[in-house]
């Protein structure tokens, strides 16, 4: 099984700018999804870890991504422990994120050379994740903690910070030029990205027309 390597993986997220976050415990639901993604030009996706036996989801996900989208990295979000990380690093995730910090994931995920990107919301804990070694940096919940113009004020005595933010992100071309105008390195998006009507439909072209639409006004 091809393996992503930390530099492959942060480039793949920068290059892409927006990383789908979702979850369902139907894995060829999420198969179609993420196929959807990939064909309107997404790069980077995260499926969470948000229900009983996910990583088994994720697994047969992850050996569909690499089978039919070879150049997508393929992440597991919402992990709050090393137990967690450790099952999903040995089933191929290409990258960590956690809504929080967890240290006990930064030393696991750097010992194994695997992207980690905790959830931050104050300059201070971006610094001491910076400090641990978290070269992407995720803000959340973005739009509670001041959104485009927190990135923006935070960027000015941190240039060199790497942020993905995720919270009040929306496909629309309002938002997603604000987001890109801050500075933000990518977004996270998750529900609004997938519409409850359009996945019960099952309408995947419109998936990833609203992909192209998102990555075009964002890439603006």
């Amino acid at each position: 099984m091809a393996k992503f390597n930390k530099i492959d993986t942060i480039g793949i997220i920068r290059g892409t700018g927006i990383v789908p976050v979702f979850y369902s415990s139907d894995a060829e639901l999420s198969k179609k999804v993420v196929k959807a993604c990939y064909d309107g030009g997404i790069r980077a996706f995260e499926f969470t870890n948000r229900g009983d036996g996910a990583h088994r989801v994720f697994e047969q996900l992850m050996a569909f991504v690499r089978a039919e989208c070879p150049e997508m990295a393929l992440g597991a979000g919402t992990i709050l422990d090393a137990g967690t990380a450790s099952l999903y690093i040995q089933l191929g995730a290409d990258f960590l994120v956690s809504p929080c910090m967890v240290e006990e994931i930064v030393r696991l995920a750097n010992r194994r050379g695997i992207p980690y990107s905790p959830g931050c919301g104050t300059v201070s804990e971006i610094v001491k994740a910076q400090e641990m070694g978290c070269d992407l940096v995720k803000v959340f919940p973005a739009g509670n903690v001041g959104g485009p113009s927190f990135v923006k004020n935070i960027l000015g005595p941190l240039p060199w910070a790497m942020v993905m933010c995720t919270g009040a992100v929306e496909p629309a071309e309002e938002n997603l030029r604000a987001w890109a105008a801050s500075g933000v390195t990518a977004v996270g998006m998750g529900s609004k990205l997938f519409p409850k009507s359009v996945i019960a439909s099952g309408d995947w072209a419109a998936v990833s027309e609203l992909c192209r639409k998102s990555l075009e006004w964002f890439r603006k």
